[in-house]
């Protein structure tokens, strides 16, 4: 689905992959892709995630506020998530072929699709999410 999402998600840079998401925390990863795999409709699943551009966390501590701030930043995404039983949705085997599928639904609805990936997993309604932002562009085609 199209996303316009009107203010920024700000987290506080942790530089790393965290292993695993308890109720209270909220991660968000973001990724370069790689440029010809990201416009593929069949992408190389081992070559489309290129390197870790940078890693946050929210837990909702005050101390947060004083800590180096990276975000998910308003603007237009093509937008996917899933509720998992299991809170070890962090390691990418879980959420690859969702983005993988992401990309191909919107190549084929023509988005512009960027090389950027943004992945947030939090707690939510008693369960955890995997959500995926991919940054548009342009709109259709």
């Amino acid at each position: 689905m199209h996303l316009d999402l009107r203010s920024p998600l700000i987290f506080v840079k942790t530089g790393e992959i965290p292993e695993n998401l308890t109720e209270n925390e909220d991660f968000l990863l973001c990724f370069e892709l790689d440029s010809a795999q990201s416009r593929n409709i069949e992408p190389n699943r081992e070559r489309l995630l290129g390197s870790l551009v940078f890693s946050g966390r929210k837990t909702g501590d005050s101390d947060d506020i004083q800590a180096e701030a990276v975000s998910l930043p308003a603007g237009n995404y093509l937008f996917t998530q899933r509720r998992d039983v299991n809170p070890a949705v962090l390691n990418s085997d879980g959420w690859l072929d969702m983005a993988i599928e992401q990309q191909k639904d919107g190549l084929w609805e023509r988005y512009r699709l960027e090389n950027r990936l943004y992945v947030r997993f939090l707690f939510e309604d008693g369960g955890f999410v995997t959500q995926l932002f991919r940054s548009l562009s342009a709109p259709k085609v």
